[in-house]
């Protein structure tokens, strides 16, 4: 049967670069190979076709002679895609390992397993003093600890380890199989040791000999100004302890924010509604308005509309993240009295009538879009 162009196969043209061929190849070898296919018969030989196409393409000379002569160029002695005596590892690296992992391995191929601790999670509730000025906090939390007995070893009155002998302290068993690219050779983690390469002798009786037993731990953790609500943060090491002295895990720690009696959050800005009487918005006054470092007082100038925001520059929180900090702002609100007694009305009936108690907006008196479109310019 006349074999097809390979540059067509891989679906590339003549002048592809290395990296084309590459993702060429990568793109049909995961869409056809056969252990996404199984006992499909078209797949395997497009599978096959490809992977000789890439290994003449992708080796220079033989791409020159192929150019040249086509596929009499590389039929006789000149390379050719055979399979045989190569194991997987073989083509990961003849290939450049463009499969990159996707059917399977790990990072510690051919080596020993390294234990790690789990992570711990934990929620800590802050008030904004603290997020305004960050905090140390002391939490104590119950996690898996290294067993004091055999310090964390596993072992009984020191006693020592042995070489695994089913993977003779490799942590890896290798197997051999026949498949249609020839031998294939596949490792896996060791069953006996689970991929420690050693064997406890005489195992801890306190802890098993796993090295760990549950216990307490207390942490000091530093939380930065300017963390949110539901952020987390990461302490290293701080997790569950591992398995005879393997890597311990992570301490997660989830801000939770506890409300403010006074103050609201919006981003790194804080807001106050401050509420004064129909008096003081017409004649002026001062007040004490609450910050998250005390009291700060400001002045409402005679004739104050309901609704005015006044802006507290750099009373907000900082951020996590750059210098600076947000604002405090202060809403006014006129309270409006909604029971009045006989003199009270007989008041404000007398001021209905005034000039000077009549609606009169100017240029001067922004409407609530207008306010806040004038604050964030």
């Amino acid at each position: 049967m006349t074999k097809r162009d390979y540059y067509e196969i891989l679906g590339v043209s003549r002048n592809a670069d290395d990296a084309e061929l590459k993702k060429a190849y990568r793109q049909m070898a995961l869409k056809f190979h056969p252990d996404k296919n199984p006992n499909n018969k078209e797949a395997e030989d497009k599978f096959k076709e490809a992977a000789e196409a890439y290994e003449v393409l992708s080796d220079g000379e033989k791409r020159k002679r192929y150019d040249q002569f086509g596929h009499d160029g590389v039929r006789n002695g000149g390379g050719g895609f055979s399979g045989g005596g190569m194991n997987m590892e073989d083509i990961f690296s003849h290939f450049g390992d463009i499969f990159g992992g996707a059917f399977g391995g790990g990072q510690q191929r051919g080596g020993r397993r390294v234990n790690r601790g789990t992570n711990l999670r934990v929620k800590v509730r802050l008030t904004l003093e603290e997020i305004n000025t960050g905090v140390e906090k002391k939490i104590k939390v119950n996690k898996y600890i290294p067993c004091s007995h055999c310090k964390g070893a596993g072992a009984e009155g020191g006693s020592a380890y042995s070489t695994c002998s089913t993977c003779r302290g490799t942590g890896q068993v290798t197997r051999v199989t026949n498949t249609f690219l020839g031998q294939m050779q596949t490792s896996s983690t060791c069953p006996t040791c689970s991929g420690e390469g050693q064997i406890i002798q005489h195992k801890c009786i306190h802890c098993a000999g796993n090295g760990v037993i549950k216990g307490e731990d207390v942490i000091s953790i530093d939380i930065p100004a300017g963390v949110s609500d539901g952020i987390q943060l990461s302490v290293n090491g701080k997790g569950n302890a591992a398995a005879r002295g393997g890597v311990p895990g992570d301490l997660i720690i989830q801000i939770e924010e506890a409300p403010h009696e006074n103050l609201h959050r919006e981003g790194n800005n804080l807001l106050y509604d401050l509420y004064i009487s129909f008096p003081d918005a017409a004649l002026g006054c001062s007040f004490d308005i609450p910050t998250l470092e005390g009291k700060a007082r400001i002045k409402i100038e005679a004739g104050t509309q309901a609704g005015r925001m006044l802006r507290l520059k750099g009373k907000g929180l900082p951020s996590i993240n750059s210098y600076g900090k947000g604002d405090l702002l202060v809403t006014i609100n006129v309270w409006t009295p909604r029971n009045l007694n006989r003199q009270e009305k007989e008041i404000l009936e007398k001021l209905q009538s005034a000039d000077n108690f009549k609606p009169q907006p100017g240029a001067r008196d922004k409407g609530f879009f207008d306010r806040m479109r004038e604050y964030f310019q």
